[in-house]
């Protein structure tokens, strides 16, 4: 990133966006780790929780990370173990990577983050999981994981901007506010959701201190066709405002030979939503 458009607006912001990170994990209650891996990315923060035979790691979308995925991580990790890092070049609690990260930065990161799961975590069947942006990073990533989850994923098609997303996300860019903040996940959420007032303060966090990404756009075919005949998953919201079910469901079957499933009456952020379904998705064998 160039000097004075770096991820954190000020060091102060920086300071604000790590200390509501750590205050969320710090209250979590369920019994949980934290870890710090050196990346070719610079410092990647890890939460890891659950036991079992199974490690899912879990790849958060843009402008979200650990500490605002906890509802579905606790799911997670009431099926097995769970190993959630903070995305480089997001909102968080790694460190600040000196350029914007592009795909194959990220896969090299990602081919880091597994090698040290793998030798923490020996024996276990190991399933990557990613929701929005990091579901393309897990798509960029290696293929030498016994399960692949796409949550609403980016990759697989380009991000629709529609008129409505722009009236709610502009605003809450330029001037955020809780109620802009809500607005906006009004938006990313299917028509029954209850919002979450946690996640709306951190979206107003988010866009004051940190410079926000927009979504990654379709991984080339050379990259997604690598998974073809691989056990893969792709969940979508029936009512994604970024990423519209039917394309990824085509998307699905042309580019990865899977068929994906829709998540009736949920949306972009179905992680959120009804994280106990996800939860079961992602971990559900055969």
């Amino acid at each position: 990133m160039n000097a004075g458009r770096g991820l954190y607006r000020t060091p102060a912001g920086e300071r604000r966006v790590k200390d509501w990170s750590r205050q969320r994990l710090d209250a979590w209650q369920v019994p949980h780790s934290t870890a710090t891996v050196a990346t070719s990315l610079g410092q990647t923060h890890l939460l890891l929780a659950g036991e079992g035979d199974t490690v899912c790691v879990f790849l958060p979308g843009t402008n979200f990370n650990a500490a605002t995925s906890l509802h579905l991580l606790e799911h997670l990790a009431r099926r097995g173990r769970v190993v959630c890092p903070d995305l480089p070049g997001q909102p968080g609690l790694s460190g600040e990577p000196r350029t914007r990260p592009d795909a194959a930065g990220c896969a090299r990161w990602l081919g880091e983050v597994l090698s040290w799961v793998r030798r923490h975590d020996a024996g276990r069947r190991l399933v990557l999981a990613g929701h929005s942006r990091g579901a393309a990073v897990a798509l960029a990533g290696p293929t030498d994981v016994d399960a692949l989850v796409l949550l609403s994923p980016a990759g697989l098609v380009n991000v629709r901007v529609s008129p409505a997303v722009l009236r709610a996300a502009l605003p809450w860019m330029v001037s955020p506010s809780p109620s802009r903040s809500r607005a906006l996940l009004r938006l990313m959420c299917g028509p029954r959701a209850v919002l979450d007032e946690a996640l709306v303060e951190w979206l107003t966090l988010a866009a004051r201190d940190s410079r926000t990404s927009g979504a990654p756009g379709a991984l080339p075919d050379s990259v997604v066709s690598r998974w073809r005949g691989r056990p893969v998953r792709v969940l979508t919201g029936e009512a994604d405002c970024f990423f519209p079910a039917r394309r990824i469901q085509r998307a699905a079957g042309s580019r990865l030979g899977t068929t994906a499933t829709m998540l009736t009456g949920l949306g972009h952020l179905a992680v959120e939503e009804d994280p106990a379904l996800v939860a079961h998705l992602v971990t559900e064998q055969g």
